[in-house]
């Protein structure tokens, strides 16, 4: 039973999309890889068909309706805000037992591999006292897990990523890989940027994803993986 939890710096930086990407590598090479973001908000229909549940629905080639965001996405929001807020703004809440026992059931359900998506960057509150991190780690205790973590190559992206990489190291989820993943306005050059990110990241792969990369495309991050 292999667990991928794909994370972030931030949000808007490309989870989803390296998401999908392992999804697809992993199902090229005859594996039932499916995909898990628990917490999306933002999400209507009217915005379903670019949101990031379709997008992994289609990666999985499950039926990209409306009707079946829920297959991916137990806890939808509309309001475009962070969990907590846009729970709070539908007068409802995102338990931490209830979050990390749904992607326990989905890792055991016979899927190999399971990629959980998270939701915006590793600290982004899930509640009043709980963030992504707190999930990642509860789950891991649970379902030991081989996180990713997911960067832009926007100016400022370097601190952003070695400052979650820190906080990742300190509480024992230690990426197995970085990805770099193209953003839409940088005035660094994307291996320039990864080259800097590996120089710090020591003994951690640094992958890189240009914009508009296929699952053929990209580098194989399925090894990312293993």
């Amino acid at each position: 039973m292999t667990t991928i939890f794909v994370t972030s710096s931030g949000t808007e930086i490309g989870k989803t999309y390296v998401s999908a990407l392992l999804v697809r590598q992993f199902r090229a090479k005859g594996l039932d890889a499916r995909a898990l973001k628990p917490i999306v908000s933002g999400l209507d229909k009217q915005s379903f068909p670019e949101s990031d549940p379709a997008m992994l629905l289609a990666a999985m080639g499950d039926d990209v309706v409306y009707e079946r965001a829920s297959a991916v996405s137990r806890w939808r929001f509309r309001a475009p805000l962070s969990p907590d807020m846009a729970a709070a703004r539908e007068g409802r809440d995102i338990p931490l037992d209830e979050l990390v026992e749904t992607c326990v059931t989905a890792a055991r359900a016979g899927s190999d591999p399971l990629v959980i998506e998270g939701v915006g960057g590793l600290m982004v509150p899930l509640d009043t006292r709980h963030t992504v991190l707190d999930w990642m780690m509860t789950l891991d205790g649970r379902v030991p897990l081989i996180p990713i973590l997911v960067v832009g190559s926007y100016l400022g992206t370097i601190s952003h990523t070695l400052t979650a990489l820190e906080v990742m190291r300190s509480h024992g989820l230690t990426p197995h890989g970085i990805v770099v993943s193209e953003s839409v306005a940088s005035p660094v050059a994307l291996a320039e940027t990864a080259e800097t990110i590996a120089r710090f990241a020591k003994d951690i792969p640094v992958e890189t994803i240009a914009r508009g990369a296929t699952a053929l495309t990209a580098p194989d991050l399925t090894r990312l993986g293993c």
